[in-house]
């Protein structure tokens, strides 16, 4: 989707300290043989810290950063893809209560890795929909230390780190444009994130936590016996390249005009494989040598990696940033962003 007269005018990452690979390898948490073979030095940690509360530091340093009063928006999408708090409680209002208050409409988008994302198209064609609308608060949030999901070992080749991301998205001119969004569904590959498991009762127990590598391997072992999970994966791998052709030029812009692209903060293999070399890009011009110390950070992968590439001044004015991300339904998801100029914050 293009998004004209869609810009960026804050962003804001809360990251907690970072406990490293060799440290979970001597707590008996992580294979050391995956060191190597990965190459993930660390994940960021928040102990006890809520997500919503990291979502709340995230987005105050947004909106401060915006100069935006946070009683003044139009609409506050919440994103997350693990427990937030209390069952049957929503994590939205908290930031209603403790940040903006006022009586916009706010939803929580359960997305996966790819809510931002969603966030980002739902936000740009509502604050479009209406001349009166200007300002949305876009967040993500998740804190993966909790007994239903191991960390070190609940995905393959990926580890989990905690972290609040959040932007303010605006239809006044910023520092930093949206120029295209959009995402495709692969219907056929929804068994991927759930092969083996019951649909009832819901949720993880202690006797079946949430493991994606354990999932994935059944999905595996089910193609190999005629199911037809390998023409699955290799259409994820097609649908990316087309969401992402796609985009590009609705962005007016083409690969050879991309600075840097963010995508999650998976082991080295699975970024070259599934995205840079994919693109016909080096693996130089992924985030992966920084986010290979914090950990899959949710639906904050590719909002932590801008803030970061903008804060070091390695995006200036006149790049173009493409975030990409890969989540369970399945969804593949592409956005383009262009530097305008550097923000006073930088």
């Amino acid at each position: 989707m293009r998004t004209p007269e869609t810009f960026i005018s804050g962003i804001g990452v809360w990251l907690p300290d970072i406990v490293s690979v060799e440290q979970a390898v001597a707590d008996g948490h992580y294979p050391a043989e995956q060191v190597d073979l990965h190459g993930l030095t660390g994940a960021a940690v928040a102990g006890d810290t809520p997500a919503p509360q990291m979502a709340l530091h995230a987005a105050t340093q947004a909106l401060t950063r915006a100069h935006h009063p946070p009683t003044n928006l139009d609409l506050l999408l919440y994103a997350d893809s693990w427990h937030q708090g209390p069952d049957g409680w929503q994590p939205q209002y908290y930031l209603q209560h403790h940040l903006t208050g006022g009586t916009c409409l706010a939803v929580e988008l359960h997305h996966g890795c790819n809510g931002m994302f969603t966030a980002l198209e739902l936000a740009a064609s509502y604050l479009h929909a209406h001349p009166d609308r200007h300002t949305a608060l876009l967040v993500a949030a998740d804190n993966f230390g909790t007994p239903m999901i191991d960390r070190w070992l609940g995905g393959p080749g990926y580890l989990m780190g905690d972290a609040g991301s959040a932007l303010v998205l605006t239809t006044r001119p910023s520092f930093a444009r949206l120029l295209a969004v959009g995402s495709v569904t692969v219907a056929d590959a929804e068994e991927l994130h759930r092969a083996g498991e019951p649909l009832f009762p819901p949720g993880p127990t202690a006797a079946r936590p949430l493991d994606f590598t354990a999932r994935s391997a059944e999905f595996r072992r089910a193609a190999l016996q005629g199911g037809a999970g390998t023409a699955v994966l290799m259409d994820i791998q097609r649908q990316t390249l087309q969401v992402v052709d796609r985009t590009l030029a609705e962005a007016g812009i083409d690969i050879s005009d991309v600075t840097r692209v963010a995508y999650m903060n998976y082991s080295r293999e699975i970024v070259e494989q599934r995205c840079t070399a994919a693109l016909g890009l080096p693996l130089s011009a992924s985030t992966w040598d920084w986010g290979r110390g914090l950990g899959h950070l949710g639906a904050s992968d590719q909002v932590a990696a801008l803030d970061h590439l903008i804060g070091t001044g390695q995006l200036g004015p006149g790049d173009h940033l493409l975030m990409l991300g890969v989540g369970p339904g399945v969804t593949v998801s592409c956005a383009v962003v262009q530097i305008i100029h550097a923000p006073a914050w930088q």
